[in-house]
């Protein structure tokens, strides 16, 4: 449930409720420190909005819990009351919450779902079995879901929820619904737990024999086991699917992809019937393999007919030429493109083009034209700047890439695209002042931009020591997106500079799961080896050198470490 703004609850409520928040939250300095009198639930929802925006969890969990006992009867408030009290890992107040939400919609799915996390916080195993159980084997359709979200989101220990898994399947308690096993055997991976994960896909097989859904998911398990031969047999055999159907031909040309074969990747692809996007992707996988002579035949492909003034085709064309280092051919491609949408890209990579055939005054004349061109699209101006500022650090212009920036900001006051990609070029720079003002400017504009909370939040406890108020800003985006994996790494980031370790890990393990990423595998490696596991570290490391070995989160937790 997205935070509303205080400005726009301010607008609904009355003056006199307002004047209420002020004398209450006045009268209470430390959250729960202290008895109060009843509340007014209107007051206490606002100041609980007020505890969020300033990203104190912990307050805000008090003020909701309030607002919960005095509404009587709010099914909505004691379902934020609990969620807000489960992301502050206040587990008393959010069992007093779930209480409230219980007695109110005693068959709600989403409240069972809460009652199984919150017993996963708590470790309490018998209690959260029966929780799941009763959601797998529950009558209303997806009810399974709720369970899955559950066990994937609530058990602080991957562990914990990987055994509990494994005792659901012994009971049989996964419905016999392909979508259930799928999903359940998606999560034992993430999970990384090999053995689970084999057992529930030789379940699934046996139960679906022939469904190429169950061979892509056997394909996968093998290929995270280190079985890679095995995990070709396997996608081979679903040849025939990929002809047929569409979504499979994706998923297999993925799985490839993933297995390191992007050129096979391509030729899955090419199977089906074509369009500008399978084109395009196909484009890229066969430049990602360095396969030229393929490329070139593609490119062949794409020139006929390119008599016909199609934006869309000449625009690839543009970018495969570009592949091929064919950049003269790529910018007589580009500035070929007729009209719409597809002209103010063409537009962009032409200047882009333009610097590579060393042409760089021409390239720079090019973008100002756009940018001071009325006719121009706002969005493809505003782009305009942050192309020339990306090129003016690729030619290690600082003050040319600053000056993009000031223009730029010239012609859109307050652009918050703008003012985000300075602040990271000031953070690239180590101006860590300059990046805070801008990120603190676009906040000002937009409280509420989950991005610029978590990328201040993060660079506060990576670079600063100002971690406190860094875990308020990360707190702030958690609310707006309790599942973004970026936003759990940083959370499970300053949670580490906070000196607690243990808590970093379940954050750390659970974003990796969510998301594999060179910066969050770097993380984790360098919170396990602060902590003495060294040989779980190194797999770490070795995870983030794969995925990008030139990561700098990566490089500076080597140099840290000494790994």
């Amino acid at each position: 449930m997205p935070v509303p703004g205080p400005t726009c609850l301010i607008r609904r409520l009355q003056r006199a409720a307002c004047v209420a928040v002020v004398f209450a939250i006045a009268s209470v300095g430390d959250a729960g420190a202290q008895a109060r009198p009843a509340a007014d639930p209107v007051a206490a929802t606002l100041a609980g909005e007020f505890a969020l925006q300033a990203g104190k969890l912990d307050e805000a969990a008090v003020w909701y819990l309030d607002a919960a006992r005095a509404s009587k009867a709010d099914i909505g408030l004691a379902e934020r009351a609990t969620r807000i009290a489960l992301l502050a890992d206040d587990d008393a107040r959010a069992g007093e919450a779930l209480a409230l939400w219980r007695a109110r919609a005693p068959g709600s799915l989403p409240m069972r779902a809460a009652a199984a996390t919150l017993a996963l916080h708590r470790h309490d195993e018998s209690s959260a079995r029966a929780q799941l159980e009763a959601l797998l084997r529950g009558k209303e359709a997806g009810s399974w879901r709720y369970a899955l979200v559950a066990l994937a989101g609530g058990a602080k220990d991957p562990v914990l929820a990987a055994r509990l898994l494994g005792e659901l399947v012994d009971a049989g308690a996964i419905p016999n619904q392909l979508q259930a096993w799928l999903a359940f055997g998606a999560l034992a991976q993430r999970l990384e737990q090999p053995a689970l994960d084999a057992r529930i896909v030789d379940a699934v097989i046996a139960r679906f024999p022939g469904e190429p859904r169950v061979a892509l998911l056997h394909a996968s398990q093998l290929r995270e086991a280190g079985k890679t031969d095995e995990a070709r047999a396997v996608l081979a055999g679903l040849e025939a699917s990929t002809r047929k159907v569409e979504e499979m031909r994706l998923a297999v040309a993925a799985e490839y992809d993933a297995l390191g074969d992007p050129e096979m990747a391509a030729s899955v692809l090419a199977r089906g019937p074509q369009d500008t996007q399978s084109y395009a992707l196909r484009a890229s996988l066969l430049a990602k393999a360095e396969n030229n002579t393929a490329l070139q035949a593609l490119y062949a492909q794409l020139q006929e007919g390119s008599s016909n003034p199609d934006p869309e085709r000449r625009l690839l064309l543009g970018q495969t030429a570009e592949f091929l280092k064919r950049m003269d051919e790529a910018l007589a491609w580009y500035r070929s493109v007729p009209g719409g949408s597809q002209r103010w890209q063409a537009r962009l990579r032409a200047a882009s083009v333009l610097r590579d055939l060393k042409h760089g005054n021409e390239a720079y004349a090019e973008l100002r034209k756009m940018q001071a061109d009325a006719s121009v699209e706002d969005d493809a101006r505003r782009d305009a700047y942050l192309m020339e500022a990306d090129l003016r650090q690729k030619d290690k212009d600082a003050a040319g890439e600053m000056d993009a920036f000031a223009r730029g900001l010239a012609a859109y006051p307050d652009d918050s695209g703008l003012l985000y990609a300075r602040s990271l070029s000031w953070e690239r720079r180590d101006d860590i002042a300059h990046a805070e003002a801008d990120l603190r400017k676009v906040l000002a504009l937009e409280p509420d931009n989950v991005a610029a909370l978590n990328a201040l939040g993060y660079t506060l406890a990576d670079r600063t020591t100002r971690y406190r108020e860094a875990l308020e800003l990360i707190d702030r985006a958690r609310v707006a997106e309790p599942d973004n994996a970026a936003i759990i790494d940083s959370y499970g980031w300053v949670l580490f500079r906070l000196g607690r370790p243990s808590d970093a890990l379940v954050a750390l393990r659970h974003a990796f799961a969510l998301q594999k990423d060179a910066e969050i595998a770097a993380h984790l490696a360098e919170v396990l080896w602060t902590t003495g596991d060294k040989p779980q570290a190194r797999k770490y490391f070795d995870e983030a050198r794969k995925l990008e070995p030139d990561n700098p989160s990566l490089q500076r937790a080597l140099q840290r470490t000494g790994a």
